[in-house]
C-alpha cells in the first residue's frame, strides 16, 4: 500500500510530482497521513494522525509547527535552509534602496500630481525631487545579523555593492563560514553591529533566545540614522521600541515583511516605516525550490531512514547495504544500544551495519540487516524502555 502525504497550503506541483512519481500518494484531503507537507498552516498536534511519521515545512522557519511535540513521538520535522535564500537576498537589496533613495515617497509624489498641463509638469518634478535625495549604498557599513543561507548572500551582495561588510553570528556553522567572502568582518557581539553599521539586515530564527532581540536596551546603542530592515520573523523585534527609536532618530528607516497595528498606524502617518506584505520568499523559483528541497528530504527519510535538515533529529544519511533496516529513535539515555543489540542477537538476526546519533535528548539508529526481521522483534524493540519509536523501512 502507498504511504500518504498530506499537503497543507499550495505546494509547488515540482515537489509533489516528485513525491507523486516515487508511488506515493499525495493530497490535502487524506486522513492519518504518513508525512505532511506544507508552508505556513498552523499546524496542531490533534492534525497529525496515528500514522504520522514525519513533517516537511517548504521554507526556513517552522514556529507553525509543534517541534516540541514532534520530538516526544519520534517524529522528525524538515526544513528546506537556503532554498529560497536567493529571493530573500534580492528583496533585502530592494529594502536597501528604498531606505535610501526615497523611492515610495518619490513615486507616490509623482502620482499624486493633478491637472496640471505638460508645462506646468516638469518645472513641478524638478522642485519636488529635491524633497527625496537620498545617499548611495556604496561605501556605507551593512551590518547582517545571522550569517546562514540568507545572511551570507546578503553579506556576499553587500561587498559587491562596494559596502564595508561586518556581521554577527554566534552559532554560525563552517559549511556557513565558508561561504562568506573574505571581506566580511566578523564582530563579538551584536551590539557592535549596532554601533558601527549605517544598515542592519536581520536574519536569525524565532526562538526563546531571539524573541524581542531587537529591543530598546540594543537600540539605544545603535548608530544615529540606522536603517533596519527585518525580513527574518517579526517575534525578534520590539515594535514600540521600533517607534520609539524612530521618534528619537536613532533609527531613520524601519522595512519589514511583517504587518502589525503599532506600525501599521506609524507608517500611515510617516514615512520612515515601510511594510510588505510576507513577501520576501514569495517568488515562483523559491517555491519550486522548497517544495523540491522538501519533497526529497521526505522521500528519502521515509524510503530510507535517511535525515538532512531535520530541526529536532541528528542528521543521518546512509546508504544502504542491505534491503533490511530498522530505523528506531530513542530517549538519549546510556546503555540503549547494548539494549537494542541484545534484542538482535537473541532473534538470531546479523547487523550488517549500525549508526547512532544523537541531538539533545534524542537518539536515532539506522540498522541494517541480513535479513528481513520478524514483526516480533520490531515489537520487542517498541517495548523497551526509553524507546520512542521503530520502523522498517
Amino acid at each position: 500500500m502507498a504511504q500518504k502525504i498530506k499537503t497543507f497550503n499550495a505546494i509547488a506541483e515540482k515537489g509533489l510530482n516528485i513525491l507523486q512519481e516515487k508511488k506515493f500518494e499525495v493530497s490535502e484531503g487524506l486522513s492519518n497521513p504518513d508525512a505532511i507537507i506544507l508552508r505556513s498552516h498552523k499546524l496542531q498536534k490533534e492534525e497529525f494522525g496515528k500514522n504520522l511519521k514525519a513533517i516537511a515545512r517548504a521554507g526556513a522557519g517552522v514556529n507553525n509547527i509543534p517541534v516540541e511535540e514532534c520530538s516526544e513521538l519520534g517524529i522528525p520535522v524538515f526544513n528546506t535552509p537556503g532554498a529560497n535564500a536567493n529571493a530573500v537576498k534580492e528583496i533585502v537589496l530592494a529594502a536597501l534602496l528604498m531606505s535610501s533613495r526615497g523611492l515610495f515617497q518619490g513615486a507616490n509624489f509623482v502620482n499624486s500630481i493633478e491637472e496640471l498641463n505638460q508645462n506646468e509638469l516638469k518645472p513641478l518634478i524638478e522642485s519636488g525631487k529635491k524633497s527625496f535625495k537620498g545617499r548611495e549604498l556604496s561605501g556605507g557599513t551593512l551590518g547582517v545579523v545571522g550569517m546562514g543561507a540568507i545572511g551570507s548572500k546578503v553579506a556576499d551582495m553587500g561587498v559587491m555593492l562596494g559596502m564595508n561588510v561586518i556581521g554577527y553570528d554566534p552559532a554560525i556553522t563552517v559549511e556557513a563560514a565558508w561561504k562568506l567572502p573574505n571581506k566580511v568582518e566578523r564582530k563579538e557581539s551584536i551590539e557592535d553591529v549596532f554601533k558601527e553599521s549605517d544598515y542592519i539586515s536581520l536574519h536569525v530564527p524565532a526562538n526563546d533566545k531571539t524573541k524581542g532581540l531587537i529591543n530598546s536596551d540594543l537600540l539605544s546603542k545603535a548608530k544615529k540614522g540606522l536603517r533596519l530592515i527585518n525580513f527574518a520573523r517579526d517575534e525578534i523585534v520590539v515594535s514600540k521600541d521600533i517607534i520609539d527609536s524612530l521618534d528619537k532618530s536613532i533609527l531613520s528607516k524601519y522595512i519589514t515583511d511583517f504587518a502589525d497595528l503599532e506600525l501599521i498606524s506609524r507608517a500611515k502617518t510617516f514615512s520612515d516605516v515601510i511594510i510588505l506584505p510576507h513577501i520576501g520568499a514569495s517568488t515562483s523559483q523559491a517555491e519550486e525550490n522548497c517544495s523540491v528541497m522538501a519533497a526529497e528530504q521526505l522521500d528519502d527519510f521515509l524510503s530510507n531512514g535517511n535525515i538532512k535538515n531535520s530541526v529536532n533529529f541528528p542528521e543521518l544519511i546512509e546508504p544502504r547495504p542491505s534491503e533490511f533496516r530498522i530505523t528506531l529513535s530513542n530517549k538519549n539515555h546510556p546503555g540503549m544500544i547494548g539494549k537494542i543489540t541484545t534484542v538482535l542477537a537473541d532473534n538470531k538476526l546479523n547487523i550488517i551495519d549500525m549508526v547512532n546519533k544523537s541531538r539533545g535528548e534524542i537518539a536515532y539508529n539506522v540498522i541494517d540487516l541480513e535479513t528481513k526481521p520478524p514483526e516480533k522483534v520490531l515489537d520487542e524493540l517498541s517495548s523497551l524502555d526509553d524507546v520512542i519509536y521503530v520502523r522498517e523501512v
